[in-house]
Parts: structure tokens; sequence; C-alpha cells
């Protein structure tokens, strides 16, 4: 056990603010298997509300929510835009819950 005053081997409190935002994200079941999947490869909102048997407005709500908290980004290829996890907290974060990455197939 450790001394109180003993400095403990943490990232700063920034770090642990971020980290806590994306554990708040991924909190919702839908959000938490679309990063899972997009850890695997990169998809397009129709494969993601097909693979997740949702609808598009709802896929997109969640899409955007994670967009706005830099967990994922966007890459526009003609009419498409594909989506893919950037954010290296959130891959550790999913990747210590699941150990692999799940996809749709």
């Amino acid at each position: 056990m450790t001394d109180a005053t003993e400095k403990l081997p943490f990232d700063t409190e920034q770090d642990y603010d971020r980290e806590s935002e994306i554990l708040k994200v991924l909190g919702h079941p839908i959000r938490l298997k679309i990063v899972a999947g997009l850890m695997s490869q990169s998809c397009n909102v129709k494969k993601i509300w097909e693979c997740l048997a949702l609808p598009q407005a709802t896929v997109s709500q969640h899409l955007a929510l994670l967009k706005n908290k830099d967990i994922i980004t966007g890459r526009r290829e003609g009419v498409e835009v594909y989506y893919q996890v950037t954010s290296p907290e959130a891959i550790r974060i999913v990747g210590a819950i699941f150990g692999d990455t799940i996809s749709c197939s």
C-alpha cells in the first residue's frame, strides 16, 4: 500500500477528464457497438445501420455525437462518408473491454 503523500504514476488531470468523457459517450450500447465495429474497418452510414438493424436517423445521431467528441472522423468518398475511430483513448478503452475488435460481416 502506498503512503498518502506518495505521488501515484497517473497522467495529468486533463487525461482523466478526456477519458471520463469518452467513457460517458461509450456508455450507450449503440455507440459502443459502433466504435467496436469501426475499430476493425471503416464503414459508411448505410452499412452501419444495416449491421445494427436500426433506422438511419438513429445511427446518424449517434455518429454525430461520436464525431463531436472526436472519437471518430468521417472521410468522404464521392457521395458517401466512411467513418473510422481516431481516438487513441477510445481504441484503448474498447480494446480493454473486448480484447479483439468485433465486426459486422
